[in-house]
């Protein structure tokens, strides 16, 4: 346990001194940096969030709960927290929708700054908090390319994309979710930060797959594309799955992106391969380690592609 006090206390000493320096207050402070504590840290203003991979460690019953209550004790010492601050969830290998089903009935949430922007996270509800921190930096590419521009967020989730692309002075932002709660929790991300104008902001609930590219032809200069790895949500009428179907999905949305538009596309599967020969024709350029940010260990959490026409 003092390998992982020693490790977590001087990750939260220099991380926390770049994310201030950054104007954030939502960052990772331990990334599965000692195999025998496999485990994701993140704060969130002054409260934590532990991600627990039970499938890393053989721990169970009374010597699991003992080496968590210490890991609890641990974090508040370190990050100067109290134990009540601290929320926990288990990850298990999953299956169907388990990443989306509601875990607690008893929500909490706190407004968190990235860049200016305010979002609002979800400590208990689900797996996730409804920010995904390792795509902070390619929030902050499409920030800086949308002045004036159309912008359409696809697999939008909360919509932090799209309020980085309104911060940035889009002209239109559209939003795009089949999940109604993630859609609300989108504009709810929106309208904190000022944008309110419904002529400018649009959000659309739908089964992406069937959606695209409608009569939207040449339409967006910027897309951003991040699909799950795997998705048989009942609202869909196919099953997603991201490494057999991306070529089409690539495909369908060029067809809404203009001649000299960006399509920013990026997934999460750890195996992800791009098929070349199947998009050739393509401007494919693989950007994955320059948008992985500082406070992730783990350089290979994302793959990110920025692909023109």
């Amino acid at each position: 346990m003092k390998d992982f006090e020693n490790r977590l206390r001087k990750n939260f000493k220099h991380i926390r001194k770049w994310a201030k320096r950054q104007n954030i207050s939502c960052f990772r402070i331990y990334d599965f940096d000692l195999p025998n504590f496999p485990l994701s840290i993140e704060l969130y203003e002054e409260y934590i969030h532990v991600s627990e991979y039970r499938t890393k460690h053989q721990l169970e019953g009374l010597e699991h709960a003992q080496w968590l209550s210490s890991i609890r004790e641990v974090i508040a010492q370190v990050c100067d927290v109290s134990l009540d601050a601290i929320f926990f969830k288990l990850r298990e290998q999953q299956k169907g929708l388990q990443q989306y089903e509601k875990l607690s009935h008893e929500s909490f949430g706190v407004w968190v700054d990235e860049f200016g922007a305010k979002l609002w996270v979800n400590l208990t509800d689900y797996l996730d908090t409804g920010l995904f921190l390792d795509h902070r930096v390619l929030r902050t590419w499409v920030k800086d390319q949308s002045p004036g521009k159309r912008v359409l967020n696809l697999f939008a989730y909360t919509g932090a994309f799209s309020v980085q692309a309104a911060m940035g002075g889009a002209k239109r932002v559209d939003t795009v979710d089949m999940s109604q709660t993630y859609l609300s929790w989108a504009e709810k991300n929106m309208k904190a930060n000022g944008f309110t104008d419904p002529r400018r902001y649009g959000y659309i609930r739908a089964d992406i797959l069937q959606w695209l590219p409608g009569d939207l032809i040449d339409y967006y200069d910027i897309i951003i594309l991040d699909p799950p790895t795997f998705s048989n949500s009942k609202k869909m009428k196919s099953i997603l799955d991201i490494q057999r179907d991306h070529v089409g999905i690539i495909h369908k949305t060029l067809k809404a992106l203009k001649p000299d538009g960006t399509l920013f596309f990026s997934n999460n599967f750890r195996g992800f391969k791009i098929n070349i020969e199947q998009l050739e024709g393509l401007s494919i350029k693989e950007v994955s380690q320059q948008t992985v940010p500082n406070d992730y260990r783990n350089k290979s959490i994302h793959q990110s592609y920025v692909i023109k026409k």
